[in-house]
């Protein structure tokens, strides 16, 4: 093999060891860095989704799916650095196998320790540098794995609290709607007995006269109903919308809106 497993092999013996040290050393440095940009962007991407999941409606799933996502970036972090560990030793010659350096390089980087595969004795000295990055490297994880957990409990309450805030306010907008059927029919009613006591005792002609004037009557009090119901759904719809909206001022923010119907004709 040529390139640096031919420059390995020309290092004096009585170099070997501090040469496996600086090798692993500068691997080490480069993966800490990696892991840190990584953990970094990975508390910002969990930070950001948390921010637009409390503004608006509650989405439990799609909390759930934002949780998930950032373990397992996490996880693709200490994936990458096991690669890397790998590629380094089956470049520098000293595992001549991917499958083996791979499967050392797991069983080094999370201090497991047993297996078949090990390095040439002059640079076994690389196996628990592997194990000190994997160390620092979990460490870090388990931090922001910590911050991570702590901020989607509090996200999980914080959206429970506006599903409840939800169900209360379609729950208003039920007994809005409800009340304004009952005061449409009760109007509907009022109209077709006015219209039966006037229809005793007049012509064929003002009958007919009285039923169209019922009709139109009628129709405007649908309407006048299919308006108020309208308005109440969108008062409905923008309250939840409004819901986790973080307020202007330092001011607690006000309790759910109760949809009111209009003014009614």
């Amino acid at each position: 093999m040529s390139g640096p497993a031919q420059l390995l092999r020309q290092i004096p013996p009585e170099f070997t060891l501090a040469a496996a040290i600086g090798i692993g050393s500068v691997v080490l440095v480069c993966l800490v860095l990696f892991h840190g940009t990584g953990i970094h962007s990975i508390l910002t991407i969990h930070k950001r989704g948390e921010r637009r999941l409390r503004a608006g409606r509650p989405h439990v799933f799609a909390a759930l799916c934002l949780f998930g996502i950032a373990v397992f970036l996490l996880l693709a972090l200490h994936i990458i650095g096991l690669i890397v560990w790998s590629v380094v030793l089956r470049h520098l010659g000293l595992i001549s196998n991917a499958k083996d350096a791979i499967y050392f390089c797991a069983n080094a980087y999370t201090t497991l320790g047993y297996g078949q595969v090990d390095l040439d004795p002059q640079y076994r000295i690389i196996s628990p540098i592997i194990g000190i990055s994997g160390l620092f490297t979990f460490a870090w994880t388990t931090s922001a794995l910590v911050t991570i957990v702590q901020a989607h409990n509090s996200l999980l309450e914080a959206l429970e609290d506006e599903r409840a805030k939800e169900k209360q306010l379609r729950g208003n907008l039920r007994l809005a709607v409800s009340e304004a059927r009952s005061h449409e029919r009760g109007a509907e009613r009022e109209e077709h007995n006015e219209a039966t006591q006037e229809f005793a005792a007049t012509s064929l002609f003002r009958h007919w006269q009285l039923w169209r004037e019922e009709r139109r009557k009628l129709s405007a009090i649908r309407a006048a109903f299919r308006s108020e119901t309208k308005a109440l759904s969108r008062q409905e719809l923008k309250a939840e919308d409004d819901l986790g909206t973080p307020p202007s001022d330092s001011r607690a923010p006000d309790p759910p809106v109760t949809p009111k119907a209009p003014p009614r004709p």
